[in-house]
């Protein structure tokens, strides 16, 4: 293996496909940085028959140390868009174009190739041909579809018109700024103009952050949710209920908190832990409902630390402050001052200290995704899950990531849980 160093720069993506059995790039030192120029995620992919799932990650990354069991903590220091403009919306697959996932196994219609390689001719929602017989390839179309460009202050966004949005499709690379390594077709190439003069805030943060699961999984599906499409599947990555469960890592998960400053603790499951990271977004709320939403091309700056035998069932957040639920933030001084008079009337001999913490479930639907979590958090501090619920009720709350089945089990906890679980030092990194 080579030595590990200090700063990586990462400019280079996989086929689709998470492979632990792959080579990975590095390895970055314990402590070191990596720096990527991620590619756009979702609609770019989905419409690039030869990536085999519905996004276009950076290759991962060996973190030297890093072994199963372990857990890889990943600072987000920085978040910059690089994009000019990009288009989203949402989609309707089209019969006759795939193998059971329109995401994963595409189709031509006509020569009966499979992940065929395309072409591009002329603009619009038909521009994307088979480069063996030049059929329409395409596996999704827009049922509602917007294109949008970004001030130069990287604050707002701006729906386009119909004229405006067919200049920037005829020359998609340039306006998506995409990187010289993506083989994707900028969606900007379908030029849809269905919201016109819509307003958005910018606020960017990654789609797709965490390390490779313990066996091959399209990038879009390394979560319960989009994971549960391959359960069965009649494609080369079908797995089993329990064969997903063991091999996930969650670390698609669409939740709008993961931007810069940030923290994410992440479960090792192959040795360097092979951190990987894209689908970045210019802003979105929670739920990301219609199922997309605008993806850019950026550059990002993260850091990386092992923690020995951390042992994670799935990833846990540590958000910004301000991104906190009003109930999960920590205490003011004020705050504390008041509680300890209140605990003193009573004869209450010490207060618990505690500090927020995000536990991240996913599942098939919402309501899996919360058990998930809540399982994943009482495992993780020895506890029951009731007791994860009554902290979540009164010091924390429940919050969609991703519609239909990513949520985040945000509470105060208990330091002497923190200190246990190995976490201490870095949540308290987080809100010192």
């Amino acid at each position: 293996m080579n030595k590990a160093t200090e700063t990586l720069l990462v400019n280079s993506f996989i086929d689709g496909v998470l492979d632990p059995e792959k080579e990975m790039l590095g390895p970055v030192r314990d402590g070191g940085h990596i720096i990527a120029n991620t590619a756009p995620g979702c609609w770019g992919p989905m419409i690039t028959p030869c990536i085999r799932g519905g996004h276009e990650v950076t290759k991962p990354v060996y973190v030297e140390g890093a072994e199963p069991g372990d857990a890889i903590v990943i600072k987000i220091h920085s978040i910059n868009v690089t994009s000019l403009a990009t288009a989203s919306g949402n989609d309707a697959p089209v019969d006759g174009r795939f193998l059971g996932d329109p995401f994963v196994a595409v189709k031509c219609p006509e020569c009966g190739t499979m992940y065929p390689d395309t072409v591009i001719e002329g603009i619009g929602q038909e521009a994307i041909r088979c480069a063996n017989c030049h059929a329409d390839v395409t596996p999704f179309v827009f049922t509602n579809g917007y294109t949008i460009s970004f001030s130069e202050h990287g604050d707002v966004g701006v729906t386009m018109s119909k004229e405006s949005a067919e200049t920037i499709a005829r020359d998609g690379r340039h306006y998506m700024m995409t990187p010289d390594a993506s083989v994707q077709n900028p969606i900007v190439t379908f030029a849809p103009h269905d919201l016109v003069g819509v307003v958005a805030r910018m606020r960017p943060f990654l789609g797709q952050l965490g390390t490779t699961p313990s066996r091959p999984i399209p990038d879009s599906h390394n979560a319960g949710d989009f994971g549960s499409f391959l359960v069965g599947a009649p494609h080369d990555y079908k797995v089993t209920e329990d064969e997903l469960k063991e091999h996930r890592t969650d670390g698609h998960m669409d939740i709008s908190r993961v931007r810069a400053g940030s923290t994410l603790i992440c479960p090792v499951k192959v040795p360097g832990g092979g951190v990987y990271l894209g689908d970045m977004h210019a802003m979105q709320g929670d739920g990301e409902i219609a199922g997309h939403t605008a993806d850019v091309s950026g550059i990002v700056h993260l850091q990386v630390h092992v923690i020995k035998k951390a042992n994670l069932e799935g990833p846990i957040l540590l958000p910004n402050e301000e991104d906190l639920p009003y109930t999960a933030k920590p205490f003011t001084e004020a705050e504390l001052k008041s509680a300890n008079a209140l605990a003193k009337q009573w004869n209450i001999e010490k207060l618990e200290e505690s500090l927020p913490v995000s536990v991240i479930g996913t599942g098939s639907n919402l309501n899996l995704a919360t058990d998930n979590g809540l399982q994943r958090a009482a495992d993780l501090f020895g506890v029951t899950v009731p007791e994860i619920m009554n902290r979540t009720t009164i010091t924390g709350s429940i919050e969609i990531g991703r519609h239909p089945g990513v949520v985040t089990i945000t509470f105060l906890a208990p330091v002497e849980y923190l200190k246990k679980a190995g976490m201490l030092d870095v949540v308290r990194g987080q809100y010192r």
